[in-house]
């Protein structure tokens, strides 16, 4: 008895000493892997502490985005930008691979792509604030910090906190080589002055066939100045109406001056051209009215893009005709003009279509009827044809304008984005969206919605006022017929005993006449 219950007692020992044993080798194991991690990736760790500070609100950021501050922090960061395209187009005729505009040499610069980011911190502002290299507890409050601030920015893209790798440049910037980075094959460079007063972040790979923007995939670049702490101005969050009286007091209004103008003008030269077009095709042969009808309508089902490369390539500064324009002082691309240009381009044929049709729709012997009594085609176009015409060439007038009002791709192409001077309203949606400012997209968005509206309603308005008319004037115009004898048809349809009643009454007559 006493053996049985030794042997029971020496297997529960046996068993708890294997269950401890188990444990402490499943702690060593994750304490292992746990190490490990820490030792490979870091930066890892880092990211999500960044994640996890932007979500508990360590960082206050302003009501603006621009500005934020961290408690425990000695300095903070003001006028924070975002730049979520760059460009890779030669400037002054020199490739500089793609390219980030910079406000200045003395702010904290970010390049973020797929796989890594590139953090550079001008010397004089590492002195100012005792940053000492890369591994410092500085850098990783400006890690947290522009984290922070690109989180309001990174709608669609990479966003800051989720990058796992970093790399990190300390240098000076003066001059106008600025300070370069190379990451394997590609040579990041923050404040390269490239014309007098403009300073760039250039991305260049190895040689002129390297393609940043597939290779690389930068995805935006972010740039703020450090200040001191104490007297970093955080603005604060007022009321609703407070927030929109500031929103609206702070747009920039431009584009809807440039598209308004642009528009302006346009259909002005749309209505006279789509007009002459229309009445031009009446009068040739059908053959020749195929053909020209086909070149007056193809801006109509050709993309925009298409339509803005195809002008581009005509009228550019490489060709003579651009070239001529150029040098009297009216470029026909990259300026006012080419916004002018796209917006007649794309919405002609809708005016040319309406009035054709109208012009299509008229009587041809009531014109026949006027060239008889001696009008000259002149008279006939101006008295007669543009009057009964007018309510559908109004339509498409208005048409024209809302698709003018409209155009993105082919102004984009052919003059660009210059603010106050090129960028229309669609324009503006597109690259505020791209920089991260929703509000601004969303006020451009309705502005748009608004006035596609206005012009839908006045058509629907205007063409239920034609109705109404020519159906007035149709009633009023039009003669009743007479009825005889309980007929209709004006004595067309008579019956026999309607004809054998005039017959009898004939005779009567006849009688009394001969009497």
């Amino acid at each position: 008895m006493e053996t049985a219950k030794a042997a029971g007692v020496r297997r529960s020992a046996t068993g708890f000493a294997a269950s401890v044993l188990r444990a402490v080798a499943a702690a060593i194991l994750a304490g292992g892997m746990l190490g490990a991690c820490m030792v490979v990736a870091p930066s890892s760790a880092w990211a999500a502490d960044a994640e996890q500070a932007v979500q508990d609100a360590e960082v206050e950021i302003s009501a603006d985005g621009d500005a934020a501050r961290m408690e425990g922090c000695d300095f903070a960061v003001e006028g924070f930008e975002c730049s979520r395209t760059g460009s890779a187009r030669d400037i002054d005729g020199l490739s500089y691979g793609y390219t980030y505009r910079l406000s200045g040499t003395d702010r904290v610069a970010i390049v973020n792509t797929a796989d890594y980011a590139v953090l550079f911190i001008p010397r004089t502002v590492a002195d100012e604030f005792g940053i000492e290299d890369e591994g410092s507890s500085q850098v990783q409050e400006i890690k947290t910090y522009l984290a922070a601030l690109d989180e309001n920015f990174s709608t669609g893209v990479n966003p800051l906190a989720s990058q796992e790798e970093w790399k990190v440049l300390i240098a000076d910037a003066e001059g106008t080589e600025g300070a370069s980075l190379a990451v394997g094959d590609v040579v990041f460079t923050f404040g390269r002055e490239i014309s007098e007063g403009r300073f760039y972040v250039t991305i260049e790979g190895p040689d002129d066939t390297f393609d940043v923007k597939s290779e690389v995939r930068p995805s935006q670049m972010d740039s703020g100045l450090l200040v001191p702490a104490e007297g970093a101005v955080i603005a604060q969050k007022g009321g609703p109406l407070e927030q929109v009286g500031e929103f609206l007091s702070s747009m920039d209004y431009s584009p809807l001056w440039v598209t308004l103008k642009t528009c302006g003008v346009a259909i002005v030269f749309v209505f006279f051209l789509g007009l002459a077009a229309a009445y031009f095709t009446l009068r040739i042969s059908k053959r020749a009215q195929d053909i020209f009808d086909t070149i007056f309508t193809i801006p109509m089902v050709l993309p925009p893009t298409v339509c803005g490369f195809l002008l581009l390539s005509a009228l550019g500064r490489n060709t003579a005709f651009g070239r001529f324009f150029q040098e009297i002082g009216f470029p026909l691309v990259f300026s006012w003009q080419a916004t002018v240009l796209a917006a007649v381009v794309v919405a002609f044929p809708l005016m040319y279509r309406s009035a054709r049709g109208a012009f299509e729709s008229l009587d041809p012997n009531m014109l026949d009827a006027a060239r008889t009594l001696g009008w000259s085609n002149g008279r006939i176009f101006l008295r007669l044809m543009l009057p009964l015409a007018w309510s559908s060439i109004a339509s498409g007038t208005v048409l024209a304008f809302a698709r003018a009002l409209g155009e993105f791709g082919c102004t984009l192409f052919l003059a660009g984005n210059q603010l106050g001077s090129t960028r229309t309203i669609p324009i503006a949606i597109y690259f505020e969206w791209m920089n991260g400012n929703t509000e601004a997209t969303w006020f451009w968005t309705i502005v748009l919605l608004v006035f596609s509206f206005l012009v839908i309603l006045f058509i629907n308005l205007w063409s239920r006022h034609t109705t109404r008319y020519r159906q007035k004037s149709s009633h009023e115009g039009r003669s009743p017929k007479p009825r005889r004898n309980g007929t209709r048809g004006g004595g067309r349809r008579r019956s026999a005993k309607g004809l054998r009643e005039d017959s009898a009454g004939s005779a009567d007559v006849l009688g009394e006449g001969v009497a």
